[in-house]
């Protein structure tokens, strides 16, 4: 089952290191990792996905409780949650026809237009991983030049919240 964690850890270097070798160091995968500082610049806040039966994923949010840079864990898959990525695209646009599609495509999936060159579009994308395939597909891989994801963050939903 894939479940999505939140952490709250310690803005310090090495903290990104110990927590990924917890996993590498246990056999289990990371599907996607974000880290960024909180409003508060002493700590960052880690969303990692990752699979694994309740057992695996309870004793993965054990062994990372245990670290000294975790301050705080919470498995938002517990709860009711909003999961966003972040994606750009760049496209090739040649001619008319190609550039007309590459716009109707963008305005189908609410993706944003952000850089145009004569022969390119870099397209930005924001919502759930299927959201962001189903565009790939749509967008047919041979007018595709790069992808570029963010990987997910979720936050729960209501009074609920990762905080001190």
């Amino acid at each position: 089952m894939r479940h999505i964690v939140s952490l709250l850890v310690e803005n310090e270097s090495g903290a990104l290191s110990r927590i990924s070798g917890l996993f590498s160091a246990r056999g289990y995968n990371i599907e996607s990792l974000t880290v960024a500082t909180t409003e508060d610049p002493t700590l960052s806040r880690m969303t990692i996905i990752t699979t694994g039966s309740d057992r695996i994923i309870e004793q993965i949010t054990k062994q990372l409780n245990k670290l000294v840079d975790v301050v705080k864990l919470q498995d938002v898959t517990e709860g009711n949650f909003i999961e966003r990525e972040m994606m750009f695209v760049k496209v090739k646009a040649e001619g008319e026809s190609q550039r007309a599609e590459v716009h109707r495509l963008s305005d189908i999936f609410r993706a944003r237009v952000i850089d145009v060159t004569d022969t390119t579009f870099c397209i930005e994308l924001t919502g759930s991983g299927d959201k962001l395939e189903a565009y790939i597909r749509a967008m047919h891989e041979n007018n595709i030049i790069e992808v570029v994801r963010s990987g997910s963050m979720a936050i729960l939903r209501g009074e609920k919240a990762l905080t001190l």
